[in-house]
């Protein structure tokens, strides 16, 4: 595998191959990365007197979240040890042959602000807004502000392309073309329908 760099990611979405919408400032694009800004919309988990989450019930997952729209200017404040679900403001579509990866950004990090959990990854095929599992692990709250960047995509070349993409027929693409911040569809996994 390769990293893509700024010459060749700004070919692939001159070739419409990467898609990243909107891309409304170069500067976004870095020497090997895109940095990707902070959607509107939020989930964070209620405090729910129950002894646990059960994955296979789905009701059960969505009524441990809830959902925020932060206004126009305003900022969602994540506070030490909390956890939130947002989405990067642009919406992308990776190509078969190319997989990306969700880094934090330094500056967020040197705050205590973490952008992803364990889904970093963005297998070939996908489109949709980016996930962000968001958890501030330092000792202040963080104001974090809609359109901000928060994170950056790092694009690899495959060896060939993906015979059966992410969102073909045949897989089981729960997140294909999400436009905001899905609670966990686990559920939906193959060995939890058993």
């Amino acid at each position: 595998m390769a990293i893509l760099s700024d010459i060749d990611l700004k070919k692939y979405i001159d070739d419409k191959r990467i898609v990243i919408d909107p891309l409304e400032d170069e500067e976004q694009i870095q020497p090997s990365s895109i940095d990707m800004r902070l959607g509107d919309e939020f989930k964070v988990f209620k405090v729910i007197r129950k002894p646990y989450i059960d994955p296979k019930d789905h009701e059960d997952l969505e009524s441990y979240m809830e959902s925020t729209i932060v206004p126009e200017g305003e900022a969602f404040i994540i506070h030490p040890n909390e956890f939130a679900l947002a989405t990067t403001h642009e919406y992308v579509k990776v190509p078969d042959d190319l997989v990306a990866r969700v880094e934090g950004r330094s500056s967020m990090g040197r705050l205590g602000v973490t952008m992803h959990v364990t889904a970093g990854y963005i297998d070939p095929g996908f489109e949709g807004r980016i996930t962000l599992e968001i958890s501030n692990i330092g000792a202040m709250p963080v104001a974090l502000y809609p359109g901000q960047r928060v994170c950056q995509l790092v694009f690899e070349t495959m060896t060939t392309p993906a015979e059966r993409p992410y969102g073909h027929p045949d897989r089981n693409s729960k997140y294909m073309g999400q436009k905001s911040p899905e609670s966990s569809r686990i559920k939906l996994d193959y060995e939890l329908k058993k």
